[in-house]
């Protein structure tokens, strides 16, 4: 696998943006026309050896491709984070602790909605999966390996985990959107024939027709964008897909086909997804465990029903809840006995069916 040279760096952006920290790297001006799979493939010294991906199954849905999902020789956390902590400017009278000695672990096949509000680490701590922050003190392990101990390969931890970053379309860059999905799975160093396959495979998963893969990425509009950038991230098949606010500024439509497609991909591959998102009904909708942040700490980590169902208290923390939650809470409130851990529409509609059950039953019992 041929190490990826410092040209990228230089063409890009003119300073090698892993020599510094960032909270959202796609903010700063001198790094925002990075392609996205730059960071998924940059290669950093010290290098060792190459990094073996383990326990590589065929995925029934996907005959043919190889995905890289459990296997028997896999640890079943498939990242885990020990007392975490990570400052800006250490040492310095500014210095600000954005994670705070934070420890909680991810299993493999999981879809994890991250959620918190503005400044409480959320985009810290995913580009820690990758590699673009390194911990202050603590560790981060993807597949049970630190990637930052003495001799690890940290380019092959980036095909492990694959990062989408807030507005990725801004790293768009090449003449066609087809060459643009093929810039992470070129810098592995597949060949051609592989490379046209993993193309047209993470087309399909967000959509990209044909005629839209030969286009200029410049000619489409937002959402195709988005995708296109998300498809670049896809063809590098990673364990780990990690997304930070992939919707954001998209019209209602365009979140939902983004999001359903990201979720479909999750069902049909079995890799692990972590999804950043401030909509409390898009966490609610599609992930299955919520990682919740509150001043640069863990506040909750459990499954979605156990988390919606301290909506008080997540309120309390500054968030929202979903709308249907909120309405369960208001029907409490006016007297009514009624569960309040309802997080979507179809659970709503169970429960008030189940509350009306209990009601004319206790009539007729009257």
């Amino acid at each position: 696998m041929p190490p990826v040279t410092a040209a990228p760096i230089m063409r890009y952006s003119g300073v090698n943006p892993t020599g510094r920290n960032y909270a959202s790297p796609t903010n700063l001006p001198e790094v925002r026309n990075i392609p996205v799979a730059f960071f998924n493939s940059l290669s950093l010294p010290p290098q060792g050896e190459a990094y073996s991906y383990r326990g590589q199954k065929r995925h029934p849905a996907r005959a043919g491709v190889v995905f890289c999902g459990k296997g028997q020789n896999t640890v079943s956390h498939i990242i885990e984070v020990q007392n975490l902590t990570y400052v800006y400017n250490p040492g310095m009278p500014d210095a600000v602790t954005a994670l705070d000695a934070i420890s909680f672990s991810v299993e493999e096949g999981d879809f994890v909605g991250i959620i918190g509000s503005t400044g409480s680490g959320k985009s810290t701590l995913i580009s820690h999966f990758n590699g673009i922050n390194r911990p202050t003190s603590g560790k981060v392990l993807v597949d049970g390996k630190d990637m930052w101990q003495q001799g690890a390969d940290l380019r092959s931890f980036r095909f492990m985990v694959g990062l989408v970053m807030q507005y990725p379309e801004y790293q768009l860059f090449e003449e066609t959107c087809a060459k643009d999905i093929a810039y992470g799975p070129r810098n592995m160093g597949l060949s051609e024939a592989e490379i046209e396959q993993r193309v047209r495979e993470a087309a399909a998963f967000v959509g990209l027709s044909e005629e839209l893969l030969q286009k200029s990425p410049f000619e489409l509009s937002g959402g195709q964008k988005r995708r296109v950038a998300i498809a670049g991230v896809m063809a590098m098949r990673p364990r780990v897909l990690v997304l930070d606010e992939p919707a954001a500024g998209l019209d209602p439509e365009g979140r939902d086909t983004i999001l359903s497609q990201i979720k479909e991909y999750h069902e049909k591959t079995g890799i692990t997804v972590l999804l950043v998102s401030h909509s409390m009904e898009d966490i609610a909708k599609y992930a299955n465990r919520v990682l919740v942040l509150n001043h640069a700490g863990i506040a909750m980590y459990d499954t979605v029903e156990n988390v919606f169902a301290r909506a008080q208290e997540l309120l309390e923390l500054g968030l929202s809840v979903p709308q249907v939650t909120q309405i369960f809470l208001r029907l409490r409130q006016m007297g009514l006995d009624i569960h309040t851990d309802v997080y979507t529409i179809p659970y709503a509609v169970k429960t008030i069916r189940k509350a009306l059950a209990a009601k004319q039953g206790g009539a007729q019992d009257a």
